[in-house]
């Protein structure tokens, strides 16, 4: 086997590889964007029902939100996922795919979001530079 044959099978491995990796983040992408959507909607429409609340203005604070619990559990909730990281989680394909474009760009290549490798075409040397 020539080099160039085991150059063009690692490459192909590397790319199966990615695509494969970033085949499998996408169902559990899919499932915090859906869970990050659901909160973010609850307690948008928690919010709204707590703001047009005739009695919030004259009450407290902690009553106004113990008069509302549906904004408040939703609120808490949504906190906690971003605090957990839910939003990188939401990203995880577009970050991996990011840092191997990077690390591809060294070797004048690239790669799509699904992981598929782009060879880009190499820039002519000219006889002057060195």
């Amino acid at each position: 086997m020539s080099l160039d044959q085991t150059v063009c099978e690692d490459l192909k491995a590397f790319e199966r590889r990615l695509t494969e990796v970033i085949a499998s983040l996408q169902p559990a992408t899919m499932r915090w964007r859906m869970l990050l959507c659901l909160m973010s909607t609850c307690t948008a429409v928690g919010a709204w029902h707590w703001i047009t609340d005739p009695i919030t203005p004259t009450v407290p604070f902690t009553q106004s939100l113990y008069n509302h619990p549906f904004f408040t559990i939703a609120t808490i909730i949504l906190v906690i996922l971003f605090m957990m990281g839910a939003h990188r989680r939401v990203i995880a394909p577009s970050i991996i795919t990011q840092r191997a474009r990077s690390v591809l760009g060294d070797f004048n290549m690239s790669c799509d979001d699904t992981g598929k490798l782009i060879l880009k075409p190499t820039r002519p040397q000219h006889p002057h530079e060195t």
